[in-house]
């Protein structure tokens, strides 16, 4: 049995997954949808569609994480950036805190990651509405997300195979992982899970697709305390099952100093790939000093050399994977570092002056679950 305090401590860090307030150009940049449908996840759609967006663009979904916004994650992220550069539209579901306190999306309430239920049709809702619009190619939608937004990334490929071409989980879980409050706190810890087969019968039985399946790519930094490693494992071998493909991936190479494996389909198509970022806790990979996709630094926006959000974007045909040239830096500024093993918490953190008032254990317990976004 796992001790209160570890739990209680792991469970603390989603509560500062809250991402550095945007400047005002980034607040500008997203619009709102109405009108999108019945909405029964009562959901906030925003997007960003470039001015010069060609006919039958593609789109891609991208949901933030515990206590963060939309127009934070794309100002970390830079997904409307590239979304200029390479011709695609952007579309952001936002939690909010009457369906969540934390902002969390809401990843193991049954309810809500369900084919035509709750937060999940709520989202596809939304898409459907960017495709009419907007002319998107629904050939081409794409949904990636980090934490619990990576947890309800697996639950949209899972939910609804037939809308999303391919999908990037980044420091998230595979689709039915938890349907309750305790499997949740074992299942972020690494606890007992379904086999390959298992994981793989979970999506089957989420919808009638029997395919083609989306492609899949997945980032998990090595020293995340917040999310186990074991859920990028589980995330993979879900996935293999239903492409049928080997435990051993086809190829491995090193990208911008980083492990990249490979499983690629009869045809050669990768169609999985996996990044394993060394020494990095619990965020989204960044980097920063790049010309373009590279994002910018903050909480849980993260400074490791390897821009995700463009290896993303090239892995599913949008952009170029090449590495562009370094920004020039002003001169005495620093570089923005990775959160090391040992502080998978907020980079800023509040200077507490007081003694904090004694509390019960209850409470203590009631707000480690709110913070997990486990508890409403």
């Amino acid at each position: 049995m796992r001790n209160l305090s570890d739990t209680i401590a792991r469970l603390s860090n989603f509560r500062g997954l809250e991402s550095a307030a945007p400047n005002g150009r980034a607040s500008s940049r997203l619009s709102d949808i109405v009108d999108f449908g019945s909405n029964p996840g009562a959901l906030r759609a925003r997007t960003y569609v470039p001015a010069d967006l060609p006919d039958n663009a593609p789109l891609v979904v991208v949901l933030h994480g515990c206590t963060q916004t939309a127009a934070a994650y794309d100002h970390g992220a830079g997904w409307s950036d590239l979304a200029d550069l390479h011709g695609f539209a952007v579309l952001y579901p936002e939690q909010q805190r009457s369906n969540n306190a934390n902002l969390c999306f809401n990843w193991f309430v049954p309810e809500d990651i369900k084919r035509d239920g709750g937060e999940a049709l709520s989202i596809c809702q939304m898409v459907a509405k960017m495709i009419t619009d907007h002319g998107i190619d629904p050939a081409r939608v794409f949904v990636t997300g980090l934490s619990a937004g990576g947890a309800m990334t697996a639950v949209m490929l899972a939910t609804y195979p037939d809308v999303f071409a391919g999908g990037a989980v980044i420091a998230g879980l595979p689709y039915g992982a938890a349907t309750s409050m305790h499997a949740a706190f074992d299942r972020m810890r690494g606890g007992g899970s379904p086999d390959a087969a298992g994981l793989g019968a979970l999506v089957r039985n989420a919808s009638d697709h029997e395919g083609p399946w989306p492609t899949l790519s997945v980032w998990q930094g090595s020293a995340d305390h917040t999310v186990d490693h074991t859920n990028a494992a589980l995330l993979i071998d879900q996935w293999r099952t239903l492409h049928d493909l080997p435990s051993e991936p086809t190829s491995v190479e090193t990208v911008d100093g980083h492990p990249r494996r490979v499983w690629s389909d009869a045809d050669g198509r990768a169609v999985i790939e996996d990044y394993r970022i060394a020494g990095m806790g619990h965020g989204t990979p960044l980097d920063p000093a790049s010309e373009s996709g590279g994002g910018i630094s903050g909480p849980y926006m993260l400074d490791v050399g390897i821009a995700s959000t463009r290896h993303i974007a090239a892995f599913w045909g949008l952009a170029d994977a090449a590495k562009p040239a370094k920004k020039a830096r002003s001169q005495g500024a620093p570089k923005a570092t990775a959160i090391q093993p040992s502080a998978a918490r907020p980079v800023r953190q509040a200077v507490r002056t007081t003694k904090p008032a004694a509390v019960g254990v209850g409470k203590v317990i009631d707000d480690a679950l709110r913070a997990a976004g486990l508890l409403r």
